[in-house]
């Protein structure tokens, strides 16, 4: 005999969880920002204060720039996700937005895959899957891409070989971490939720060629705004260095930060870890660059999150689902 709880209790225990979810992000985002043993939380607002970043002209660019940065994130995923099901842009916010909230806390974000699935029936979730993965793979795409030219020319201007002690250390385990997922993943017949890994790869090969190469385009967009967002920042703080050079150590940034594994709340500490080194050949202070990458997660992130609360909060199940 199968017991199945009744519709209210479970809406009631639905409820409590989309409440749940919400609290535990506002207390993750709000521990890291006030409990951070890297960066003080009172000598960063002070000096924040001291470089104007609270002028209102500069909110407000920082603002916009990020506000282009998800629209254009929210813009890939309404395109690539068309062949399945149209939606409306709200709907891909709703979505977008939503699922950031609920992936907070999740290793590499892992759980936007599902947060976005379950905005669908279940006839749809396999695919809505694996067109998420598609548009990750698509800006990972990006930051490859951009980060290996500018990491070729960050070498190259400070005369750095791949023998430099730390930089060898860390290329060393990004590669030795790589050979293994590869081995692992060639030698076992692995399947996700009921699919194996040549079916993804078939479902991305046979995907419309002309969505993929729109989604590229808007993945490169969001790349060069929130880089660009890196560079404002730096000047902003007194760093007198040209756009080429400093992409030339921002791009390398994002794509050494983007292999290491993380619990998306630590994200930070790992992509203000790496800044930290990389602008240290710059002749950034630590403390300018961990203020410029937390300022960065929390526009890019904080900022959308809050906004995906209200999505999370007000989120229903597709019919019958519940």
């Amino acid at each position: 005999m199968i017991y199945t709880l009744p519709y209210k209790t479970k809406q009631f225990f639905f409820v409590l969880i989309k409440i749940s979810t919400v609290v535990a992000a506002f207390y993750f985002i709000y521990q890291k920002l006030t409990n951070n043993n890297s960066l003080e939380f009172y000598a960063f607002i002070d000096f924040l204060n001291k470089n104007g970043v609270f002028s209102l002209k500069i909110i407000i660019f920082l603002v916009v720039l990020t506000g282009f940065n998800w629209f254009f994130e929210i813009l890939k995923w309404q395109k690539l996700i068309s062949p399945t099901k149209k939606i409306t842009l709200k709907n891909a916010s709703e979505q977008s937005l939503g699922a950031l909230t609920a992936s907070l806390l999740t290793p590499n974000r892992i759980g936007e895959y599902g947060a976005k699935a379950i905005y669908y029936t279940k006839d749809f979730r396999k695919r809505i899957l694996l067109i998420n993965l598609l548009g990750n793979l698509l800006q990972m795409g990006v930051t490859t891409i951009l980060g290996v030219i500018g990491f070729s020319f960050f070498m190259s201007e400070y005369h750095i070989s791949l023998a430099y002690p730390k930089l060898f250390q860390l290329i060393l385990i990004i590669a030795f971490g790589t050979t293994l997922v590869i081995f692992i993943l060639r030698k076992t017949k692995l399947s996700i939720k009921g699919f194996s890994l040549e079916k993804m790869k078939t479902f991305i090969l046979e995907y419309p060629k002309k969505l993929i190469a729109f989604g590229f385009c808007l993945s490169l967009l969001r790349y060069l705004i929130f880089s660009f967002q890196f560079y404002y920042l730096l000047t902003i703080f007194g760093i007198h260095i040209s756009y080429l050079h400093a992409m030339s150590t921002i791009t390398p940034m994002y794509l050494l930060a983007s292999i290491l594994p993380s619990i998306f709340v630590f994200d930070v500490l790992i992509k203000g870890s790496v800044a930290v080194y990389l602008f240290s050949f710059v002749g950034v202070n630590a403390f300018t660059v961990l203020c410029i990458v937390t300022l960065m997660w929390v526009f890019n992130f904080v900022f959308p999150s809050i906004l995906g609360s209200y999505f999370v909060l007000n989120f229903k199940f597709p019919e019958n689902e519940l």
